[in-house]
């Protein structure tokens, strides 16, 4: 049933002009499979990843220690002001080489490709997140924190109860936004070899030059999961909205 129904699309897709052939090509479709599955891979791993360190750098920037701000402050501003791909570049050709001039040689380096795009655009999310976190927990009203203060709870639990808390609903169209954004940067993994979904169909336009056809494949893979993305950040803002606060005002 399953051939037949991918026979038929072939069928109908080249009376359009569309190629799609390389699909009933056993070693090709499964390049391409692959590439799907990476890509969704990155995203289910990047997501939680973002938003943790994205937390942790917001409690740093909010804590009232510079010794802990500082360098936070700093890591943002060189993420935020330069490209993904050559903070990418950089990670995999000079901090990877460092580590495994370390170890006695690449051989020896536990660190893959897949790694770097992991370590470099989960932290480069994380910084974008942090920013907007942290401008919802100054945005906390002053009432709000001493209330907290008065009935005992220690700066530490402010920020864990009522700080982020609020800090979450309001900067959730950040966070939602920066998500989408992370989503379309999974596919910087391509310029070192990491074979998600751009890479493979590369792999596979390289021998069947239809590259048309791969793109508009491309273009509603990204769309699809980025349009669900949206909806589902539009669900969570009103589920979690406070009347007179943040996405609620």
């Amino acid at each position: 049933m399953g051939s037949s129904l991918l026979q038929t699309f072939i069928d109908w897709t080249g009376k359009i002009g569309l190629h799609y052939e390389f699909l009933a090509s056993g070693y090709e479709a499964q390049i391409w499979r692959g590439g799907f599955i990476t890509t969704l891979y990155l995203i289910v791993l990047l997501i939680p990843i973002s938003l943790l360190f994205g937390l942790l750098f917001a409690a740093m920037l909010t804590s009232g220690n510079k010794a802990l701000a500082a360098p936070v402050r700093a890591f943002i501003e060189v993420t935020r002001n330069t490209p993904t791909l050559v903070q990418l570049m950089f990670s995999f050709l000079v901090l990877n080489t460092l580590v495994s001039n370390g170890l006695g040689g690449a051989q020896h380096n536990p660190l893959t490709p897949f790694f770097w795009v992991v370590a470099v655009v989960g932290l480069h999310v994380a910084a974008l997140h942090a920013d907007a976190l942290r401008a919802g927990i100054e945005a906390v009203p002053e009432q709000t924190v001493e209330a907290a203060r008065a009935i005992g709870f220690t700066r530490l639990q402010i920020l864990r109860f009522v700080a982020i808390p609020l800090a979450f609903r309001a900067s959730l169209p950040a966070i939602v936004n920066n998500t989408i954004n992370l989503v379309k940067l999974t596919t910087v993994g391509n310029a070192i070899a990491v074979s998600e979904i751009t890479y493979a169909s590369i792999m596979v336009w390289t021998q069947r030059d239809n590259v048309v056809e791969l793109m508009i494949v491309i273009l509603l893979f990204f769309s699809a999961i980025n349009l669900a993305l949206a909806k589902i950040g539009r669900w969570i803002e009103k589920r979690l909205a406070v009347p007179g606060f943040g996405v609620g005002a």
